[in-house]
């Protein structure tokens, strides 16, 4: 017998939900696809170091982590990035190359169309 496991993360059932309504609503599939990612178990969130997010993102793009980011690596553009957590020398080395954090809750309502959204993993 399966067990089926519920989030236990106020915040984490919330932003799924919100999520779903915003695709839903907008027509967008990046939000539904966000929110199945974040739908996994914890253990399979995406772990995305500054040195990948600066590999494969242009100048004054918006990436989207659905995990964590870490502070290894440089980050030599200014990009908004929006993710679960942030690790604290991530959050540092965003600042310093005139980036810019977000939640994943600030992007959805910034740009609920899901427009010009990067998604890193």
């Amino acid at each position: 017998m399966t067990r089926i496991v519920e989030k236990t993360n106020p915040r984490l059932t919330n932003l799924i939900l919100a999520l779903k309504n915003k695709s839903r609503e907008n027509e967008a599939k990046i939000w539904r696809e966000i929110a199945s990612r974040l739908e996994t178990p914890g253990r399979n969130y995406a772990e995305v170091n500054l040195s990948k997010i600066n590999r494969y993102a242009q100048d004054g793009e918006t990436i989207i982590v659905p995990g964590k980011v870490l502070g290894s690596g440089v980050l030599e553009q200014s990009v908004k990035i929006a993710a679960l957590n942030f690790s604290e020398s991530a959050t540092c080395k965003i600042r310093d190359a005139k980036g810019q954090c977000m939640t994943i809750e600030q992007l959805l309502q910034d740009n609920p169309k899901g427009s010009g959204v990067r998604i890193l993993r």
